[in-house]
Parts: C-alpha cells; structure tokens; sequence
C-alpha cells in the first residue's frame, strides 16, 4: 500500500508557486472564473484610473469651470463695447405743416465703448478667482491621489484572492490525496468506514472554500475593473513590489511637502488672505471712459452724425456697513483656514506615525504567520505518519489538516495586511502615487 500524501515541503512549494486557472484542481461544481481579465501591473492600473476614473474627469471639469470664472472675473476691468438702435413711428410728421420738427419715421443707432481706468473692485475679483483656480488644480490632484489609493488597495485585494485560491487548492489536493489512501486502507480491509467518510468530507469543505476563493476573486477582478475603467475584469500579476519604505522622521516631512490635501488647504490659506486684503479695494474710487458715436435720422434737433465721450468717476462715500461687514466675513474665513491647515497637518501626521506603526507590527506578525504556517505543517506531517503506523485515528489527521490550512489562510492575510500597511506608509507620507 503506498502513502501518496503531500510532505509539507511540497505543500509549502505549492503554495507559494504561481498557480494559473487551468492548473487549479476542480471538485463537483462550477470550477475556476474563465481566464478573460487582463493581466496588468499596478503602476499601469493606477495610470489608468488617474487618467479614466469618473471622479478624476469631474475633478479636471471643475478645473475647466474655474478657468471660466477666472476669465468672467477678467471681463470687469476689461473694456467693452455695446451696440443699440431704435425705430420711432409717429402718427405723422411733428407739427404736420410748417417746418418738421421731428418726422413720422425715426431711427437711431449708437456704440457704447466703455474703458475702465481705475476697477480696483474688478482687479480684486480677478485675483481671487486666480486663486480659486489654483485651489481646484490642488484638488484634482488630490483626487487622483485618492483614486490611486483605491486603485492600488483593490489591485492588492485581487492579488490576495489569488494567494487565498492558491492556498485553498493546495490544501485540497492534500486533502484528495488523504480521501485516496483512508479508502483504500477500507478497501484492503483495514481502515474503517468512519475514517472513509470524514476524509471525504474534509474534501467537499475544503471545495467549498475553494468555490467561495473562485466568487472573491471574480469580485475583486470587477472591482479592480470598474476602478481603472475598463470594460471588462482587469487581474494582477504575480507580485507588487512596492519599493524602500521612508523613515519615519522622512516620512513625517513629505507628509508636509508633499500631500497634496495639504497644499489644498496651504492655498486656501493663502487665498483667504488676499480676500481679507482686497476689501479695501471697495473703498477705492472708479473711473472709467466712455464713448459714444451715433447716427440718427427723423429729427432736427441733433445732427445726423455725431459721437460724445465722458469720463465717469464713482466715489463709495457710505454703503450701509456693507464693507465693515465684508472685511469681518472675510476675517472669519482666515482664521477658518488656518484652522482647517492646522487639522490637516495633525491629522497627516497621525496617519503617517499610525501606518509606520501598522507597518512595523504587520511585519512582525507576517514572521509569525509564516512560522506558524510551519508548524501547521510538521504537526501535520507527524499526524499522517502516526496514523499510516496505526499510533492514531483520523480525527488527528484531520485536525492537523484543518489547523495547517488555517495557518497558511493567516499567513496570507498577514501578508496582505503587511503590503496594505506599506501603501498605507507611502499614501501618507505623500510619496504614492
């Protein structure tokens, strides 16, 4: 009688080797999703939802939209240029007899050029829409960042299903082998019909991990799809290599130099301020020029052809208290800003000490996982010769089997805690994407 059980080396092997869908072995069911996502890195994944993604394009439409409040605000203290006209049908000529005064038909067409000299109020909207733009090219880019976090923690999340089913089907082919050699001891009349059974149903259950292994992975893959915009699942490669994690104190310091929701509110900052100063641009005088050409015809009183010109000046005596107003709003804002800035740098501060620590524990528990896996394995190991010797029953097998499966389960969550603990560092500190 021959023993055809995996050592644990050679479970260990299978484990951690790549295993593609055709290789993945089938039980009663459904078997693995069809092969038909694309393959991609993730560096590629997260250039395609920066440049795809939904949320980005309204992000880059709201930076168009502040272009075109720049140019509105522009139009105040540029100058401009109106067109009129009129027709007049009197019931006849005034007086009717004698000389005419004004005729029955009259028409009249003028331009209006109007110059501003002095718009201090205009250049002060200017200014701040100037502003406004930078602050939405800030966002967008802290939106992409935002969208390549996601993109990059569903791109891990696949990987980690493929970790799982790989795990999952190795467990089962050891759990097959088992089922093969408890009946074949009943066959040759010296196993036991209960021992039979249950290797058979350790089988159907690890089958069942490995169909529900099958469903995550085709969630993730749609998940990963919908995010880089695509039409279609979109799977990982074999491995991420997300580079050098910084020190903490570097880590700290990008946090600061380098996030871009702390530019966003830096600039906010800055923008408020120069609304606190541009109140005084509303105590300031306007002046503007205006011409006037016209042409008209039906009355004798002005000249057929004709223009004037003026030079209009506005001095804002008393409003009311609608500056006073303005300038203790705008006051208000300021300090609102500069409260935000002081919560956001606190708060980058926090998540990137709060992911160093995550990264140094998650390590940590990884070398655990990974003995732990190794135990699983020999205790194993030991349980199958014990029970191939008679030493023991089929209850220790398959605790020991279900004890190694388990740990390898941990150890491939500790792994993907591990990689989600690092790109929670980089995304911190400002350095992904």
């Amino acid at each position: 009688m021959s023993v055809r059980f995996l050592s644990s080396t050679a479970l260990l092997l299978a484990v951690t080797a790549p295993v593609s869908a055709a290789e993945i072995p089938l039980g009663p069911g459904a078997g693995p999703p069809a092969e038909t996502a694309e393959r991609i890195p993730l560096a590629e994944a997260v250039r395609r939802a920066v440049a795809r993604n939904p949320t980005v394009a309204v992000a880059l439409d709201e930076i168009s939209r502040a272009d075109a409040l720049v140019q509105q605000a522009r139009a105040g203290w540029m100058p401009t240029l109106f067109g009129n006209g009129s027709y007049t049908r009197l019931e006849d000529n005034r007086p009717a007899k004698g000389p005419v005064a004004l005729e029955a038909n009259q028409l009249m067409g003028n331009l209006t050029v109007t110059v501003p000299i002095v718009a201090a109020t205009s250049w002060a909207a200017d200014h701040r829409a100037r502003d406004q733009r930078r602050i939405a090219d800030l966002s967008a880019s802290d939106t992409r960042r935002l969208v390549a976090q996601s993109t990059a923690n569903a791109y891990l999340a696949v990987l980690a299903q493929h970790r799982q089913i790989r795990v999952t089907e190795a467990a089962l082919a050891n759990a097959r082998a088992h089922a093969e050699y408890a009946h074949t001891r009943l066959v040759g009349g010296v196993g036991r019909s209960i021992d039979d059974v249950r290797a058979q149903q350790d089988v159907e259950t690890v089958a069942v991990q490995l169909q529900t292994g099958f469903t995550g992975l085709v969630r993730a893959r749609e998940a990963l799809g919908v995010l880089v915009g695509g039409d279609g699942p979109v799977d990982s490669i074999d491995d991420v290599d997300l580079g050098q994690m910084p020190a903490l104190g570097d880590a700290l310091e990008d946090a600061k130099a380098r996030r871009p929701d702390i530019d966003v509110q830096r600039d906010r900052v800055v923008a408020a301020q120069h609304a606190r100063k541009d109140v005084r641009a509303y105590y300031a005088p306007y002046l503007a020029a205006v011409g006037q050409p016209f042409l008209q015809k039906g009355t004798v009183i002005e000249p057929t052809f004709g223009w004037q010109a003026e030079l209009l000046l506005t001095l804002p005596f008393y409003d009311g208290g609608a500056r006073t107003g303005l300038a203790d709003e705008r006051e208000a804002m300021l300090a609102e800003a500069r409260t935000n800035l002081e919560g956001a740098l606190r708060q980058a501060q926090s998540e990137v000490r709060v992911a160093f620590e995550a990264m140094l524990h998650a390590d940590q528990a990884l070398l655990s996982a990974r003995a732990e896996a190794q135990l699983a394995h020999k205790a194993y190991d030991l349980a199958t010769v014990a029970y191939t010797a008679g030493a023991t029953t089929e209850l220790e097998v398959i605790d020991a089997a279900r004890s190694a499966r388990d740990a390898e389960t941990d150890a491939s969550q500790a792994e993907d805690v591990s990689r989600r603990a690092r790109l929670d560092l980089l995304v911190a500190s400002g350095r992904f994407p």
